[in-house]
């Protein structure tokens, strides 16, 4: 893949994870909010970080893909999210909304480019099994998942679904596997109790970033 495509990319992905934290502010900055600080400019350079890698690893991986636009797109939009969801447990409906508006509208375009409307069947498979799961999961006895987590996975089912049957079940285990891991070392390092609730837009958008890199 060209590296000046790649680079293009981390500077957006840059920008937008620059931007993330005053975007989320407007979601964060409110009563209840348990990290009252996390959505202000000491994130910034982390966002930047963040948002650089995620671009760029999209662009490598899939520059080649049509529907690359939409993943980015979709990024961007996740970049928000997981700041809001780490400073106060929330997925706002308007900010996964617009990243559904965004996804649809690309995979549309990308469909239609190269004449292979039938891969937004797949994408569309992809949003419905990823929301049932996830309804089945949430109303489990004692889960403590929010519906606005069903409602990302199946806004992130939408690219999952365009690449695949088994970028799909990848991309439905990963957050899951990784949710894990990081519960265990907070755990481990006294960070939180086993009743403590803890964010998982975060391994959402992680896991789908992930599964997108390798499939």
């Amino acid at each position: 893949m060209s590296g000046g495509l790649v680079a293009y990319a981390a500077l957006l992905g840059g920008l937008a994870g620059l931007a993330a934290p005053r975007v989320g502010r407007r979601w964060t900055a409110r009563p209840g909010s348990i990290r009252p600080g996390a959505a202000t400019g000491s994130g910034a350079v982390a966002g930047a970080a963040v948002g650089a890698v995620v671009f760029a690893g999209l662009a490598a991986a899939r520059g080649g893909d049509p529907a690359l636009p939409a993943f980015l797109g979709l990024a961007a939009f996740g970049l928000v999210l997981a700041v809001v969801d780490l400073a106060c447990l929330r997925l706002p409906d308007p900010l996964v909304g617009a990243a559904a508006l965004v996804v649809v509208g690309g995979l549309a375009g990308a469909a239609l480019s190269t004449g292979a409307p039938e891969r937004l069947l797949g994408a569309a498979a992809g949003a419905a099994l990823s929301f049932a799961g996830y309804v089945l999961l949430a109303l489990l006895p004692g889960s403590r998942l929010g519906f606005g987590d069903v409602k990302l996975a199946a806004v992130l089912g939408l690219p999952l679904g365009w690449l695949g049957w088994s970028p799909l079940a990848l991309g439905l285990l990963l957050p899951h596997l990784l949710n894990g891991v990081v519960v265990l070392v907070l755990l481990a390092g006294g960070r939180v109790r086993r009743d403590t609730p803890l964010p998982l837009g975060p391994a959402l958008l992680a896991g789908a970033w992930l599964t997108a890199l390798t499939a």
